[in-house]
């Protein structure tokens, strides 16, 4: 059971780290409409990986208000 819940776990990290990387991605190219969905996505894999236990919600919190000043620079 241990090893199962040890998958469950790393597959979770994976889809928020990638949710993450296809945020910066679309904010470092300065692309609001793709920045926009990209942001909506990883702030639901933020707020699933804190009711998983994957992430800690305050390190949650760090990360959604970090994306969100980063959309914002966007304009």
């Amino acid at each position: 059971v241990g090893s199962e819940m040890c998958k469950e776990t790393e597959a979770d990290k994976s889809a928020l780290k990638t949710a993450l990387k296809k945020f910066e991605a679309a904010a470092a190219e300065g692309n609001r409409t793709e920045a926009d969905g990209a942001y909506k996505v990883a702030v639901k894999k933020v707020d699933q990986a804190v009711a998983k236990g994957v992430l800690h919600k305050n390190t949650a919190a760090h990360r959604k208000s970090a994306m969100t000043l980063k959309l914002n620079k966007i304009g």
